[in-house]
């Protein structure tokens, strides 16, 4: 079962600061005992929505909205994707998560990625298993 840890956005990540040494080095220690878990798939911390863009649809047709976007807590700052055998090992998982941030309050959201195999069969299903390495 794969989760993706989503690390919401404050106004320090949405700053050009760079992250604080003693967060970094505790993300790095954390991220060592998942991947010696053999549970990291991914992580990464993201630059602020001032250097990115969303594609708004409107009846069907994209259009380019630039950043900096407003609700910052609607943002991602980061993520660290696992696959763990099941929902309660990505709770344990999640609650030894460094605070992001230190000692300022700050959110983390836990959600399960679709597996291909959830997915009603279909010739669309079999080609896209193709296209992704295998698990």
């Amino acid at each position: 079962m794969r989760f993706m840890i989503i690390v919401r956005s404050n106004a320090i990540s949405e700053s050009d600061a760079l992250p604080d040494p003693a967060i970094v080095s505790a993300m790095t220690d954390y991220h060592e005992k998942l991947a010696a878990a053999g549970y990291l798939v991914d992580a990464n911390g993201l630059k602020p929505s001032s250097q990115g863009w969303r594609v708004q649809y409107k009846k069907g047709r994209p259009k380019v909205v630039d950043g900096p976007f407003a609700e910052t807590k609607e943002l991602i700052a980061g993520y660290t994707l696992i696959d763990v055998p099941s929902r309660e090992v990505a709770l344990e998982w999640t609650l030894a998560f460094p605070a992001p941030f230190g000692e300022l309050d700050c959110d983390i959201e836990v959600r399960r990625l679709f597996e291909l195999d959830e997915l009603e069969p279909a010739e669309a299903i079999s080609r896209f298993r193709e296209l992704i390495p295998a698990r």
